[in-house]
């Protein structure tokens, strides 16, 4: 599985940074999983809302060249000038996001970065979870918002905020190459997985 994860300024740093933890010590477990960190325009470093500066691995592949697409959020809720909510103003990154779904890929938000789906059309009339600072946002759109941690929606993927996207990679890491590795990752990262995540459908 070819996974993107999209940074933009502003991005909030565990949103991304943690689901990438998982999914590469997943691979060193023997997934047949890589994650890459990408931008729109393939350059970096991009700065994160605490100030972090990450380096991308380049640009976000064309659709139908990623296999799982992960939007991090950050900067929403304080309308920040860099971060979501710039994000959702600007459009490019929801067009992005709608292309990349289009084209076959399941796409999945931790955050925040939830809004961005919805603004991309990926969530009217599907359950779906944001940051609690933003499901009254949520609540505004067509989604069908849940008080769950991780909703798995088959090619649409919601968390919480932030640390629930460790819960949301170590589910896509069982569902992509069983339990057994997502526990070997969840005993390397010392974490102790909140909760199964909600799953209105049968996954893919």
């Amino acid at each position: 599985m070819d996974v993107a994860i999209l940074l933009y300024e502003g991005f909030d740093e565990l949103d991304a940074v943690g689901p990438f933890e998982v999914f590469g010590y997943a691979e060193d477990e023997g997934a047949d999983l890589h994650a890459r960190l990408v931008s729109l325009d393939g350059t970096g470093p991009v700065t994160a809302s605490h100030g972090m500066r990450v380096e991308v691995d380049g640009l976000l592949p064309d659709p139908g060249e990623v296999d799982l697409l992960v939007v991090p959020g950050g900067g929403w809720n304080d309308r920040s000038e860099a971060g979501a909510w710039a994000e959702y103003e600007r459009g490019e990154i929801p067009d992005a996001i709608a292309a990349h779904h289009d084209a076959g890929a399941r796409v999945a938000s931790v955050c925040t970065g939830g809004m961005l789906l919805s603004k991309a059309g990926l969530l009217s009339g599907r359950p779906a979870v944001t940051h609690a600072g933003a499901i009254d946002d949520l609540r505004g759109t067509d989604a069908d918002v849940r008080e769950e941690r991780v909703i798995d929606d088959g090619d649409v993927l919601t968390a919480g905020g932030v640390t629930s996207g460790l819960d949301l990679a170590l589910h896509v890491v069982e569902r992509e190459a069983g339990a057994e590795v997502a526990e070997a990752v969840a005993t390397v990262l010392e974490y102790r997985r909140q909760h199964e995540a909600y799953t209105p459908q049968p996954a893919d």
